[in-house]
């Protein structure tokens, strides 16, 4: 029966892999959806213009958050 050491030993590599997923995904997001607006190209394709945008303001941060929660919690 593994102690409390190797049981959180255990449970960090998830962890640290499901938040660096979703750092990336956040910031890739964000960078793509600014460099988009920058260049006046739609943000999805086939989509008007303003719904695309909050929505990126929305879960671009929270994924960001969540990743860096999952990291610190690690």
């Amino acid at each position: 029966m593994p102690g409390a050491r190797e049981y959180a030993a255990m449970e960090s590599g998830p962890a640290i892999f499901a938040g660096t997923v979703f750092v990336l995904f956040g910031a890739a997001l964000l960078v793509w959806a600014g460099t988009r607006l920058r260049s006046g190209a739609p943000v999805v394709e086939g989509v008007s213009s303003p719904l695309p945008v909050p929505l990126v303001l929305l879960f671009g941060p929270a994924a960001l958050v969540t990743g860096g929660w999952l990291l610190l919690s690690a």
